[in-house]
């Protein structure tokens, strides 16, 4: 029984990385038919859909990022739990190993890379006995981007956009307004939410990461919190952000909402952002054989995505009534940058450099090791596999949060003569006025479109820093029709700061109460 377990969870970790569940699609294919497609939001929504199909077809990761793997286990009373922990570890390195999986897990003091997704505390492993026979399995695989959207408040408080948020339901309800607002296209909107009610700050988010495992069509047995989650579906998508945070009709696509008991000084709201890449699944297992009796959640073999317009070329700008579509072979020259505007449509040819947080830091106080001038950074921490001749190959390669490189961007962009930025979620002022002051540009790439990117590199010209670990090791990638959008131009213009500002306006409308 113990060795087809362990066969039973490598084949559950493999089909929540590469194969998007049923019920997920179906609420992106809603978001499809909500969007205009000629929009950067409905181009977005179109690579999304023709990544999913890709993903599943190279049974190859959905997303470069494949976050903290985090495993949900019912078991009979008395099974051992230590040799099933044991059983479940084995599978995360298997799967690590067969590029299922990116190696995520580092040292919390010296940034080292375990190489395999083991390590104290990796993977996150919950039991709970049920007096049943047969063996309950639920994973959830969320990246560090959606991760760090989360957000837990202490009620009563005080809520931009808002006002005051007080120790009722009206004032949680504030609260999850203000969580979709604050995350924008960081998290790789369009998202899920779950959300936890009470509880201490530990449980309440726990109950939060719970809820992510409800069905996406599921109906809340609880009258005031089914009343909540609807209203908060149709107040969240007023708000203007879109798919990765472009704008557009469609900013959310769950929310589901548990509560719990709480002491009576303490009333936190806890929410748990989901990225649209929503990959959870589960199994329930014959309690003898440990095989794999049932899945969990709809299969994504079952619903096919919708791949009329997949490619970034097909879009329009919001905002022109002629398409700009420019193509450049890097490195580029301040002269090209300069003529380029939030807006276009930017398809890359040439070489291009991955950089995130290690080197970022890194190259603050040392010299690169390859000439950036006129270079692209793509901020990227790419699953790869090496051949048995000794070659990397790329697997996955979408783009990382940028905003955590803010404090260093600007300062490189001077330094080393950087030209264009590649990333998701936009990045800050500091960065804005290095980008102006030195004629260069930022990209957002679509957040989560891993098999899409990789289909756009040919080659890997060379690697540095591998002591870094792979994701953060500075790669040398070969690029061929990497389309990307200008978002921060080198005229001091920012997308993101133009939709934040929209959005906030739109959430002042939700000041006034709802539920009394």
């Amino acid at each position: 029984m113990i060795d087809q377990f362990e066969e039973s969870i490598y084949r559950l970790v493999v089909e929540t990385s590469t194969n998007l569940p049923g019920d997920v699609r179906r609420a992106i294919r809603a978001a499809q038919e909500a969007e205009d497609r000629a929009t950067r939001a409905g181009l977005s929504l179109s690579t999304i859909a023709a990544n999913i199909t890709m993903a599943e077809c190279n049974v190859s990761p959905i997303c470069q990022d494949t976050g903290m793997p985090t495993f949900y286990l019912h078991v009979p009373v008395g099974a051992n739990q230590i040799v099933m922990k044991e059983k479940i570890r084995n599978a995360i390195a298997r799967a690590t190993k067969d590029g299922k999986l990116r190696t995520n897990s580092v040292d919390s003091l010296t940034g080292a890379n375990s190489g395999d997704n083991l390590g104290p505390g990796t993977p996150v492993i919950h039991f709970e006995q049920w007096e049943r026979d047969d063996i309950e399995v639920r994973l959830i695989l969320k990246g560090g981007g959606c991760e760090n959207k989360n957000i837990q408040y202490s009620l009563p408080c005080e809520l931009e956009g808002l006002g005051k948020a007080g120790r009722d339901l009206d004032g949680i309800r504030k609260c999850i307004l203000h969580a979709v607002y604050q995350a924008q296209g960081q998290g790789c909107s369009a998202g899920f939410i779950g959300v936890g009610i009470g509880g201490d700050r530990t449980t309440g988010y726990e109950l939060a990461k719970q809820q992510l495992f409800r069905r996406v069509d599921d109906v809340n047995p609880v009258p005031e919190l089914r009343r909540l989650e609807e209203y908060i579906m149709e107040a969240a998508n007023q708000l203007g952000i879109g798919t990765m945070g472009f704008g557009g009709n469609v900013t959310l696509l769950g929310c589901k909402i548990g509560a719990i008991n709480r002491l009576p000084a303490s009333f936190f709201v806890s929410v748990a952002y989901n990225c649209w890449a929503f990959r959870r699944q589960g199994v329930l297992l014959d309690g003898s054989t440990g095989e794999i009796r049932e899945w969990l959640y709809p299969r994504g073999d079952d619903v096919p995505m919708d791949e009329e317009q997949p490619a970034v070329e097909a879009a329009q700008p919001l905002d022109a009534g002629e398409r700009r579509e420019i193509r450049l072979r890097t490195p580029l020259t301040e002269e090209q940058v300069r003529s380029l505007r939030v807006g276009d449509i930017v398809i890359l040819d040439g070489e291009i450099h991955t950089g995130r947080d290690a080197l970022h830091k890194y190259l603050v106080d040392h010299d690169s090791p390859v000439d950036l001038n006129g270079a692209v950074i793509y901020h990227c921490g790419p699953v790869m596999l090496k051949d048995e001749k000794g070659e990397w190959h790329v697997k996955a390669a979408g783009p990382t949060t940028s905003a955590r490189e803010e404090p260093y961007q600007g300062d490189i962009i001077r330094k080393f003569g950087v030209r264009a930025v590649v990333g998701k979620g936009g990045m800050g002022r500091k960065t804005l006025e290095a980008l102006k002051e030195h004629g260069a540009v930022y990209l957002n790439a679509i957040g989560g479109a891993a098999q899409y990117y990789a289909e756009c590199i040919k080659r890997v010209n060379g690697v540095h820093f591998l002591e870094f670990g792979i994701p953060e090791a500075m790669w040398h990638l070969e690029a061929e029709g990497f389309a990307a959008i200008v978002t921060m131009d080198a005229h001091g213009n920012s997308l993101h700061a133009d939709v934040e500002r929209d959005s906030l306006e739109k959430l002042e409308q939700f000041r006034e109460p709802v539920f009394k």
